[in-house]
């Protein structure tokens, strides 16, 4: 497999590969609870966690040949949060997940990173199945994945702790 990442460009991101740069911004993420409430078990995550999860994220990549990457503002150079191809061992089908810094919200980038990410996974990758994981009560996650034509196909219990819904992404063509 290989360990180099891929760059995805659009009108106003760049999805790169995490970089050790990148600690400090995933970090303040990670520590907001407003933040944190939608992503992964619920709670905030210190700096040496954020380091291990970004670990994890990068090894993927070597494991799988897909993975996650940072959301960078093209303006700016800011970074905004991550998105990518989650594929833990003990998951059957690979994740799109995503997720931003609060500054960020509410401005479509979501949908933006979701949707190249989208085609990235199927018409690149040429991924057969592709999930996305949402806790019922994050509406605004609900909605991008309504824009890209996923389906909710019910709860289940991710981790072993979350409720959350599973959507079902269909290949676009």
């Amino acid at each position: 497999m290989s360990t180099a990442f891929p760059t995805l460009l659009t009108p106003r991101l760049t999805l790169r590969g995490l970089r050790a740069e990148d600690l400090d911004a995933f970090t303040a993420m990670h520590a907001n609870p407003e933040v944190m409430k939608t992503l992964g078990t619920g709670v905030t995550r210190s700096r040496a966690e954020t380091w291990d999860i970004m670990a994890r994220m990068l090894g993927q990549w070597a494991l799988r040949d897909y993975g996650m990457f940072a959301i960078i503002d093209n303006k700016t150079g800011r970074f905004m949060g991550r998105a990518g191809i989650l594929h833990p061992y003990e998951w059957e089908e690979p994740e799109l997940a995503y997720g931003l810094d609060q500054p960020f919200w509410g401005r479509g980038y979501a949908t933006e990173a979701a949707t190249i990410l989208h085609r990235w996974a199927f018409l690149q990758k040429q991924l057969t199945s592709l999930v996305s994981y949402v806790m019922p009560s994050n509406t605004a996650s609900r909605n991008v994945l309504e824009k890209l034509g996923a389906t909710c196909t019910g709860r289940m219990l991710l981790m072993g702790t979350v409720e959350a819904e599973r959507w079902a992404h269909r290949s676009p063509g």
